[in-house]
């Protein structure tokens, strides 16, 4: 599962002579993936699990100069940036509208385990002529993961998400 932090909102900030008290939210996507009370000091970091693969994270809090500090997110032991980049490369994604709700479809190519909303999917795979499938079902709608080879090395294996027989463009990132 790839989350996609957006927003770090920090609000009732009150400054103490070593310790700053905030109310802090960390959001991904539009859902509010943690709410704490925090008192932590000024500068250092702050770890913590996100999603529900119970990913780790940390913010660092650095004094730039004075009163400023800078906030810098990790995930895994990676910056965010360099994160958002492996998860590029180790997976698909899919955003699809079905019956007016909408659908976030991940594929970690490693392990070829498949992801909704977050969720974890029960899948069923088979090998046919050209490649394979992965069968999993959402909202009552049938859906496969086809992975064939581009036939260029450099390419690799090309995966494609078929919903009720119509091929579903990936998510530019």
């Amino acid at each position: 599962m790839c989350p996609k932090f957006t927003v770090i909102q920090i609000r009732q900030v009150h400054f103490h002579a070593t310790h700053i008290t905030t109310n802090k939210r960390l959001i991904n996507a539009s859902e509010e993936e943690i709410r704490r009370e925090w008192m932590f000091k000024l500068v250092g970091k702050e770890t913590f699990t996100v999603g529900a693969t119970k990913t780790k994270a940390a913010i660092n809090i650095d004094a730039v100069s004075g009163f400023a500090y800078e906030y810098t997110l990790e995930i895994n032991g990676k910056s965010l940036k360099q994160y958002i980049e492996n998860r590029l490369k180790t997976t698909n994604t899919w955003i699809l509208n079905l019956g007016g709700t909408d659908y976030r479809i991940v594929l970690e190519k490693d392990t070829m385990d498949v992801w909704c909303n977050g969720q974890k999917m029960e899948t069923a795979g088979e090998f046919v002529e050209d490649g394979t499938e992965t069968h999993f079902t959402v909202a009552d709608h049938s859906c496969c993961i086809k992975a064939v080879s581009s036939g260029k090395r450099k390419e690799g294996i090309i995966h494609t998400l078929i919903v009720d027989n119509r091929e579903i463009p990936e998510a530019v990132e």
